[in-house]
């Protein structure tokens, strides 16, 4: 067997091709499941990735751009008629929903005809007609954030598991060398050198993935929390207006209700 000196300082072998990819195909059927494993779990984290900062970043925008026209309008039927712009933003979801609810009340609950003005002011109740809206806004923030949620424990499982199926590539790799240096009965480097290379090739694989899964993660957890705190800002924010709607309320219909000023 004979030897060279690599200009970089990499001992050759006769024969062994010194690119990751001819490694990767000289490699055992174990050491290729798992890096096609790892390939998996890297493109999938990949594509939430690619997903959740696209969805974050619109959400962001979007909601800024909501609560700016919030502060512009005269009233809540203008801003219901201007909301649609905003697609992206959970606050929209939000309004609508406490939008629909607060104009029920002015209804009649799910009739949709105007009832008389005796009726409404003795039969509505500013203090359950503001719980209802709550509600309506809880519930709504729940969707929402669950629908900002979601994929994200892609991320999760990916920073959790692929170092661990890195580590599973690196043990059969060792073994590996073992094995060859028990066949030959040497520990030369031509019977050690597949094995540690192999391992030492999971072993990275396993860990780009799982260092990229966990940062992102982190900082799409910090990104929910924004966008959870301006659901929760407002929550408040339509909760005072709902509360100044219903106690000035003097004129039925939901129409009217909509086209109080803010």
């Amino acid at each position: 067997m004979t030897v060279s000196c690599h200009p970089f300082g990499f001992i050759l072998l006769q024969g062994f091709q010194g690119d990751i990819f001819h490694l990767i195909a000289g490699s055992s059927r174990v050491a290729q499941t798992v890096l096609g494993i790892l390939l998996l779990f890297s493109v999938l984290a990949l594509s939430v990735m690619i997903d959740r900062y696209r969805l974050y970043r619109r959400a962001w925008r979007n909601s800024l751009a909501f609560l700016q026209v919030m502060d512009q309008v005269r009233n809540l039927a203008e801003l219901r008629e201007r909301c649609d712009r905003f697609t992206g933003s959970p606050l929209v979801v939000l309004f609508k929903a406490a939008f629909r609810e607060l104009t029920s009340q002015f209804l009649g609950g799910d009739d949709r005809r105007f009832p008389s003005a005796a009726g409404m002011g003795s039969e509505t109740q500013p203090t359950k007609s503001l719980e209802r809206i709550r509600r309506a806004l809880d519930r709504a923030a729940l969707a929402e954030s669950d629908r900002l949620e979601a994929y994200l424990p892609v991320l999760a499982t990916t920073g959790s598991v692929t170092p661990f199926v890195g580590l599973f590539g690196t043990v059969w790799g060792i073994m590996n060398a073992f094995t060859r240096i028990g066949a030959q009965g040497s520990a030369s480097l031509a019977a050690v050198a597949p094995g540690i290379s192999e391992a030492l090739i999971t072993t990275a694989a396993g860990l780009v993935p799982a260092i990229s899964a966990v940062i992102a993660y982190n900082y799409f957890l910090g990104r929910l929390r924004v966008l959870n705190s301006l659901m929760d800002e407002f929550i408040l924010r339509f909760i005072s207006i709902a509360e100044l709607h219903l106690e000035t309320a003097s004129v039925p219909g939901a129409v009217e209700a909509g086209k109080r000023r803010l």
